[in-house]
């Protein structure tokens, strides 16, 4: 339980409050990607996409009920959150609400350990921990999949969340409530498949343009944008054949193509939306030098100039070298696949 005070007849009234459910969720990288939204409402994405959740840089949201509180307040990272951020939140509170038939407000208090919005995929994370514990907090029994679907509706990312390992987003079928119920994600069983992906943080920063604002206009103005489009549903039949097959260089191989095809359709919207810095180029061109050295690693990029690169646990710390070697002022994270979001337990109060 935790305590707040508001004025009452005699001066400050003390009451006490639950302290909420609290989620961990962790980001997933996209090995085959998304990009782009035929419903900008319900947030449903264009084509399927595949991912794997990291075992790093987790979200931890708690989502407290205050009935007597007048609005909903949100807190990131301490520091109380304004603008696009907090109207996201209180929109998916409010789809939470009418959900449940409540009405009671709430006070999120999300945790990241990634920087927001920098292209690590912190919408990912963050919104599949504030599904999971708003869900609970309302009284919400829902399952994996309904969880996922819920999850969408914050970042359509987020739904791949949900859950660990290896995971496939369906775009799904059909407009409106159709589209709604067909698109959600699903684990995708990999035996004896683990690969290990360096991080490479070349700019932790905010990104100029937002993904949200990228995909709109990539979609709207690149003339190569339904050419890629149709060819991701090729790579997602190939990445499914090597996924099963474990096998490394196959999987790289076209998680490089379909994240340099994405980010060749950005280059060409009008105007274009270049993330890629001079930095981003010098990681891309230490991973080819490692492949001449016979090191299979490969890379994929989401929307930021940070890349991550795909190889096999045992040339982690080689992977991680070259790209430092080739990047000087980056810094590495190297991440295993990781859990599928949960509540937090007491024990780990």
């Amino acid at each position: 339980m935790s305590t707040d005070h508001e004025w009452g007849p005699t001066g400050p009234q003390e009451r006490v409050l639950d302290r909420g459910p609290t989620a961990i969720a962790h980001p997933n990288i996209a090995l085959i990607k998304y990009w782009g939204k035929r419903d900008e409402r319900l947030i449903i994405p264009y084509v399927d996409s595949l991912s794997m959740t990291l075992d790093v840089f987790p979200t931890t949201t708690t989502v407290r009920l205050d009935p007597a509180a007048r609005t909903d307040t949100v807190t990131l990272d301490g520091t109380p959150a304004t603008g696009e951020p907090r109207q996201r939140v209180i929109a998916f509170l409010e789809l939470v609400r009418e959900m449940a038939g409540r009405t009671e407000p709430a006070a999120v208090d999300t945790r990241n350990a990634v920087p927001t919005g920098a292209g690590l995929a912190s919408s990912a994370s963050g919104f599949a921990a504030l599904a999971v514990a708003a869900a609970t907090a309302y009284g919400l029994d829902l399952d994996d999949t309904a969880l996922s679907r819920l999850a969408r509706r914050g970042s359509a990312s987020a739904a791949r969340s949900i859950f660990g390992g290896f995971a496939l987003c369906h775009a799904g079928q059909g407009v409106g409530a159709a589209a709604d119920i067909s698109s959600y994600a699903e684990p995708v069983p990999v035996p004896d498949f683990a690969p290990a992906l360096v991080i490479a943080l070349v700019n932790a920063g905010p990104k100029a343009v937002s993904s949200r604002a990228a995909m709109r206009r990539t979609v709207e103005t690149s003339p190569l944008y339904q050419a890629w489009a149709a060819s991701s549903k090729d790579d997602l039949t190939d990445m499914r054949a090597a996924l099963g097959r474990g096998d490394l260089e196959a999987v790289g191989e076209i998680a490089e193509r379909n994240a340099l095809g994405m980010h060749a359709t950005m280059l060409a919207a009008r105007p274009a939306v270049r993330y890629l810095s001079p930095a981003t180029v010098a990681v891309l061109d230490g991973v080819l030098q490692l492949r001449r050295d016979g090191i299979p690693a490969y890379a994929t990029m989401d929307a930021g100039p940070n890349v991550k690169v795909l190889c096999h646990p045992a040339d982690a710390a080689r992977v991680a070298e070259g790209v430092l070697g080739a990047a000087p002022g980056c810094s590495v994270v190297t991440a295993r696949c990781g859990p599928g979001a949960r509540l937090r337990t007491g024990a780990e109060q």
